[in-house]
């Protein structure tokens, strides 16, 4: 198939999955796009994107298959330690001053990364006055996040970047293991809020004083992650802090002016802004 028909394909596609499902990924990088797109006409025996568009828009089944597929749900507990480190010496010092703290993960996957923080503010004293929003549009990757379970054979790496970011004593201190899962604790649980939330469409929805959006803005192009940026921005208070991904950067945004970088290697950045408001 030429590249043209193959680009209108996939815009048509795109187009049907908003029109029916109301999930926008009209806006995100199209090479990524492609690929996944390619690989589920191979998995449902499609002969073209058309034939699989007909199923999507028929079988929601196939779409949620489909769409696990869109949205890209790998992640695992400490990912990238350096970044946790970074957080914990150089973000949490002012975090503290907030007599409470709201927390934004966008695109939390399975939830690794919402009990990562949840862990590392219970170790610094701070998870008790301390609201962790964890946000996804895939119900499965929420669902799965909310039950805090995982594999038993995960944890190895888990406790290592554990370890490697900072953390204070053992891992195996925060859940509890069942044959051949974990269960997350419950004291975690009860500070997280997993919520449904698309960086495509939706709004702010509250103010926040770190916003911890990683591996996500690498499947957008521009635009979209400028509209994303730009909602970060919206929702951090004055001083607030913006934790990106490895292969990730505000520095081409339009919105790059709003923040200062505090890691550079880390991908973490504070917004401009005078002396905070109180809470």
């Amino acid at each position: 198939m030429a590249a043209q028909e193959l680009d209108i394909e996939v815009r048509l596609i795109l187009e049907a999955i908003y029109e029916r499902y109301h999930y926008d990924f009209r806006d995100y990088a199209g090479t990524s796009l492609r690929r996944r797109l390619k690989a589920a006409m191979q998995r449902f025996e499609c002969a073209n994107l058309s034939q699989l568009q007909g199923r999507l828009l028929r079988e929601p089944d196939v779409f949620r298959s489909v769409l696990g597929d869109l949205t890209v749900q790998v992640s695992e507990m400490f990912r990238d330690p350096e970044y946790y480190l970074a957080l914990r010496e150089q973000v949490v010092p002012v975090l503290r001053t907030y007599p409470s703290l709201r927390i934004w993960v966008a695109g939390c996957s399975g939830g690794e990364e919402a009990y990562s923080l949840a862990i590392l503010m219970k170790e610094e004293g701070l998870l008790d006055r301390t609201l962790i929003y964890a946000t996804d549009i895939s119900q499965e990757a929420l669902a799965q996040a909310q039950a805090g379970v995982y594999r038993m054979d995960l944890v190895p790496g888990f406790a290592e970047n554990h370890r490697r970011a900072g953390g204070h004593g053992a891992l195996s201190e925060h859940f509890t293991a069942a044959y051949d899962h974990v269960l997350l604790d419950k004291s975690l649980k009860d500070r997280i809020v997993f919520s449904d939330h698309s960086l495509s469409t939706d709004s702010v929805f509250a103010e926040v004083q770190l916003v911890s959006c990683r591996n996500v803005l690498i499947y957008f192009n521009r635009g979209l992650q400028d509209r994303a940026i730009g909602l970060f921005s919206e929702a951090l208070c004055r001083n607030g802090f913006l934790g990106l991904g490895a292969r990730e950067t505000i520095r081409f945004s339009a919105h790059a002016g709003d923040f200062i970088e505090v890691a550079a290697a880390e991908r973490i950045y504070q917004k401009r802004g005078g002396d905070r408001s109180g809470d």
